[in-house]
């Protein structure tokens, strides 16, 4: 039964394709480095990914108003990005709401794996990241966000998020500081 999980969320291609390659580079080696400790120590990694049908009639009332067609079902942009290491004994969940948690099974399979601390890595920092963090906390799982390997469009809600969410409902750590407690575990 492994006490932590690593959650990544919506390292996707219609997010990263948008960034500046640096910047997109540095989010996925850092992650990869995160995924990469946490299956070294036996622990569970689960890949979380936003799609929606081409007609939107399962996306959110924003989307649907404004007819924002952004990872849809079957397309490039619904799927990781080609350099991270996903692993086919990893976990994948497709989640229709900024949190993770919503009309998901991933309560249910962290309560299997015996998880109880999840650290949180992705996009976007003040949306998915964000919400996924209060849900889980919601549900008394200790949360770790991790600092350098969450990004977002809007710096500047991503650092309100963070600093809000700190000390709070989650610890916001550096992934150096995760990777050295998980190696000590």
């Amino acid at each position: 039964m492994a006490s932590h999980c690593l959650i990544i969320i919506d390292l996707l291609n219609d997010f990263l394709d948008r960034w500046d390659a640096g910047r997109t580079a540095e989010l996925i080696a850092q992650t990869n480095r995160l995924a990469a400790a946490f299956r070294m120590a036996g622990l569970p990694v689960i890949w979380v990914r936003q799609e929606f049908k081409p007609d939107l009639s399962d996306a959110f009332a924003e989307m649907r108003v404004r007819n924002i067609k952004a990872t849809i079902m079957g397309t490039r942009g619904a799927q990781l990005h080609a350099d991270l290491d996903w692993r086919p004994g990893d976990a994948v969940i497709v989640k229709k709401r900024y949190s993770a948690f919503f009309r998901t099974d991933l309560e249910d399979r962290l309560a299997h794996i015996g998880a109880g601390h999840v650290v949180l890595c992705g996009i976007n920092t003040h949306a998915c990241v964000r919400m996924t963090a209060i849900d889980a906390y919601q549900r008394d799982l200790r949360v770790t966000i991790a600092r350098d390997c969450t990004a977002s469009y809007d710096e500047d809600h991503a650092r309100v998020s963070l600093a809000y969410m700190d000390g709070k409902i989650a610890a916001v750590a550096p992934a150096s500081a995760i990777l050295k407690a998980i190696a000590a575990s």
